[in-house]
């Protein structure tokens, strides 16, 4: 059973349109998304998978469930990046850590949609407030990053202000257009949503192939960036979202019994962010390495969690339902 759910993800198209992207770039040849095509399709992405959450969420309604899952999602965003921090300052500087664990912190949308993907393909239904629970999880991860950088160190290295920051975590793209679409999918007439189905969900998969594509592209070349780090960042790529989701996927049923819910509970916990936090760190941690945090995020733990992250911590709550 558990071969046949780890041979099944490994044979989704849309991973294997990854798998071709790095073997695109291995091989050296001259295939790429245009950058302004790449754009679009993030937006879409962010946007169908807001509105469809949006839509879901105004049938089921903000019940004591609803409300324990966003507190739980926020309580992970604030506990991994402070344990995870202390944990880097054993190898990397104070700026380098913060950077990191609030990258770990926070979450990656496109690894929740490919998480979204993976339940559809087991049948498997999840609640539409998961996509608030993301969209509130990118900011605390990031201003814990922030905090951890200010107290343990001399200077910060910027001149951005809190307020600036807090600012930014919400206004930042990917977290705006996915808040935005939420709302917007909430207070929408469901007869008239009905209207843009087929551009929020037709032809969702065959554009979240061509986006994991070019994912496939940018991993490849950005891989062997952060290996003059040595072992310690590449191991920590690979066991802390692994730590991170089977244990979510074990504690999770604290707050919920439903199958669907606690699998992206357990993705977003293994998750890392490529997008969201790399761009607010630009501002609050200069001296921080981007060529460090973006890979690790990117070039190992994204493909981890979509190969075998994901098979493990369905196992592991099937394996503890009740």
């Amino acid at each position: 059973m558990e071969f046949k759910i780890l041979l099944t993800n490994l044979s989704n198209p849309t991973i294997l349109f990854f798998l071709l992207g790095v073997i695109a770039v291995w091989w050296k040849s001259d295939l790429q998304v245009p950058a302004s095509s790449s754009r679009f399709i993030s937006l879409y992405l962010l946007f169908s998978i807001g509105f469809k959450g949006g839509q879901e969420l105004s049938h089921s309604g903000f019940s004591t469930e609803v409300m324990y899952g966003i507190l739980f999602g926020v309580a992970l965003a604030i506990c991994i990046p402070t344990y995870l921090y202390f944990i880097l300052r054993r190898r990397l500087n104070v700026y380098d850590s913060a950077a990191v664990a609030a990258c770990y912190g926070s979450v990656s949308a496109i690894t929740f949609v490919s998480a979204a993907t993976f339940l559809e393909l087991q049948k498997i239904e999840f609640g539409g407030h998961m996509v608030a629970v993301m969209a509130l999880m990118e900011a605390p991860a990031i201003i814990i990053g922030v905090i951890l950088m200010m107290k343990f160190s001399e200077r910060t290295g910027s001149e951005t202000g809190m307020g600036k920051i807090i600012h930014h975590s919400f206004t930042n793209g990917s977290v705006l257009i996915i808040l935005g679409s939420l709302l917007i999918g909430l207070i929408s007439d469901a007869r008239q949503a009905e209207g843009i189905k087929p551009f929020t969900t037709d032809i969702f998969k065959g554009f979240l192939a061509i986006f994991l594509l070019e994912m496939g592209m940018v991993t490849a070349r950005r891989f062997g960036s952060f290996l003059k780090y040595g072992w310690f960042v590449s191991l920590f790529a690979l066991l802390v979202p692994a730590v991170n989701g089977s244990l979510v996927a074990w504690c999770s049923q604290i707050v919920t019994d439903d199958i669907g819910n606690r699998f992206i509970f357990a993705v977003l916990a293994a998750s890392a962010s490529y997008i969201a936090v790399p761009a607010a760190m630009r501002m609050a941690a200069p001296k921080a390495d981007p060529g460090l945090y973006v890979p690790m995020a990117l070039g190992v733990t994204f493909p981890f969690n979509i190969t075998i992250g994901m098979p493990v911590y369905y196992i592991i709550i099937q394996a503890t339902m009740r």
